[in-house]
């Protein structure tokens, strides 16, 4: 099991990565202090679990969980000095809430649910891209790519430090996955769980703010609202 620490205060974040090398077949995944931190790590090292902090600057435990709600993985195990968002916690869908000091009986025991959890429910479906490279065609998961943009004829997935050519329109992927894709721009595409922001420049245009990369795409006026609307969501 794969673990991601959230917490924005470094000894706690040390004390959990202590506790969890007591837990068998457990692997930290990394270790953030911050929500948008969080999204940049899930998207490299996808977890199957969170070590969630309530209280953190900018975006903050809770926020972070509401965007990650009714996803298969990572399940949030919430870890906080306080009592009071205990029912917060589990109407986001937490698997369990742990008081710190956090004792390394209740680590494993929330450690064991979440097992549970994620061996009861169906595996979480895999979105697939069509691409070619040299003209062979190949397959890339949908949580690789960080963008997909029009070129002419074509369009381009940006994948890391390469791009590949895919077969399908924008309208086509935006069709094929709704609740996965979002669309920047007449002619952009991103992944939902990439976007974490929002900049607007002195001339009045807006870029967005991407997890795992510093490409920031322009956003249109047309859509503005929508990811607005969204990242209030979350």
């Amino acid at each position: 099991m794969r673990v991601l620490i959230v917490d924005d205060e470094p000894l706690a974040r040390a004390r959990l990565a202590a506790l969890l090398q007591e837990c068998e077949d457990v692997e930290v995944a990394g270790s953030v202090g911050d929500g948008e931190a969080a999204l940049t790590m899930l998207a490299q090292t996808h977890p199957d679990v969170l070590l969630l902090d309530i209280n953190m600057p900018g975006m903050d435990g809770k926020a972070l969980a509401a965007r990650l709600a009714n996803r298969l993985r990572p399940q949030i195990v919430f870890c906080t000095a306080y009592e009071a968002h205990a029912v917060h916690a589990f109407d986001l869908g937490a698997v369990d809430y742990l008081l710190k000091p956090v004792r390394l009986e209740r680590l494993r025991d929330a450690l064991k649910r979440v097992r549970q959890r994620l061996d009861a429910q169906p595996h979480e479906p895999v979105g697939w891209l069509h691409a070619r490279v040299r003209g062979e065609p190949i397959r890339m998961a949908l949580d690789e790519v960080i963008c997909l943009i029009a070129e002419e004829k074509y369009v381009i997935a940006h994948r890391g430090g390469d791009q590949l050519l895919l077969d399908d329109s924008l309208r086509q992927l935006e069709e094929t996955y709704p609740d996965q894709l979002i669309r920047l721009h007449r002619n952009c595409l991103v992944p939902a769980h990439r976007l974490i922001g929002l900049k607007t420049l002195a001339d009045g245009r807006v870029l967005a703010r991407l997890a795992g990369t510093d490409f920031s795409p322009e956003v249109s006026r047309r859509n503005l609202p929508t990811l607005r609307k969204l990242l209030r969501m979350s």
